[in-house]
């Protein structure tokens, strides 16, 4: 437990200064996912929308974290 504390310790002082990074990472994963469906070979990957589930739980995450520190 002790160590899942100082983890959460450390991401949070590292997040606190980049307030905008997982939005961003985010949305380039939604971007990629709508990107992937243009290109045959990847049309079966961009059809579960993973990176498009992916990107909205992490912007969305980002958007709590920034709100919150």
């Amino acid at each position: 437990m002790k160590k899942f504390s100082q983890l959460l310790d450390k991401l949070s002082d590292y997040f606190a200064h980049r307030k905008g990074l997982l939005p961003i990472l985010g949305i380039v994963l939604i971007l990629l996912n709508w990107v992937m469906q243009f290109f045959p070979g990847m049309y079966g990957f961009a059809e579960t929308n993973t990176l498009l589930h992916f990107g909205t739980i992490l912007a969305i995450l980002g958007i709590m974290l920034a709100w919150v520190l």
